[in-house]
């Protein structure tokens, strides 16, 4: 805990030397933490957050956004941005979350850049620097500024101190856009993407809790849980009732993944 909270006084220090700042807001763990930390140490009229609302931000998350905001008095102002509308993300390449990002900082940092806002920040976290990460490259090559990963905050240590500073999001599941649902090279479009977000949202108000995916393959839905909890819904005999929620949502098929809830398994042989 002494390390979080040095790296913690370390992220106050970094927004004091700005003393203005700009965040990409999502609703999720790491910029929620983020939006919180600049909000104490720099003051509401010197903060702003940004959602950016699009077909892939599930409503779920813009709603938890808005309450966290307003519980922590954060400036609040959402954007639309048109990333399906660039044929480049729409095609789904496996670098997708570059179109993605730039469409996003692309509005994000003018805004910065009229209001007087010293520095463009996002939520990225020193444990999302491996592998390929093309939206991080985005927001590289446009100035952003990623003080998380610059201070060495694991994912671990945004969920620790965001729950000592009674931060709602600390136990909340990652969960990246709607569009990660779809496999590479399925073209992202926004009724695939309404499909997804409602066979998700109908499990979740059927009780299912964690790490959460409904992996769209055509007319299948595969469905991805932490292995503990597809034991729960099984031992409680749930799996029927959970697989006609989801052909409710649109699918004709509905498929429980036995290995249970893995990040990037729809790139995983």
């Amino acid at each position: 805990m002494t390390l979080a909270l040095d790296k913690e006084a370390a992220l106050a220090a970094w927004f004091g030397t700005h003393r203005s700042a700009l965040i990409g807001f999502s609703g999720g763990v790491d910029s929620t933490y983020l939006a919180v930390l600049a909000t104490r140490t720099l003051g509401a009229d010197s903060v702003l957050a940004v959602i950016g609302r699009s077909a892939s931000y599930p409503e779920a998350q813009w709603a938890r956004a808005r309450e966290v905001a307003a519980q922590w008095q954060i400036p609040v102002l959402e954007v639309e941005t048109r990333e399906l509308d660039d044929p480049r993300y729409a095609a789904n390449p496996s670098n997708r979350c570059y179109f993605c990002k730039t469409e996003l900082w692309n509005r994000l940092v003018p805004i910065a850049a009229a209001r007087g806002l010293a520095v463009v920040v996002d939520g990225t976290n020193a444990d999302d620097l491996g592998g390929h990460r093309p939206g991080h490259a985005a927001a590289v090559e446009r100035g952003v500024h990623s003080p998380l990963a610059k201070l060495g905050f694991t994912q671990e240590e945004i969920r620790e101190r965001s729950q000592a500073l009674g931060i709602v999001t600390w136990d909340q599941p990652s969960s990246p856009c709607l569009a990660s649902r779809l496999p590479t090279g399925t073209e992202v479009t926004p009724l695939r993407l309404r499909r997804v977000e409602a066979a998700e949202a109908a499990l979740r108000a059927l009780g299912v809790t964690g790490n959460l995916r409904v992996r769209h393959f055509g007319e299948t839905a595969r469905v991805e849980m932490d292995v503990a909890e597809l034991e729960r819904v099984t031992l409680a005999g749930a799996r029927d009732a959970l697989g006609t929620a989801v052909r409710e949502a649109g699918y004709a098929e509905v498929e429980f993944d036995p290995r249970g809830y893995r990040s990037g398994a729809l790139h995983a042989s």
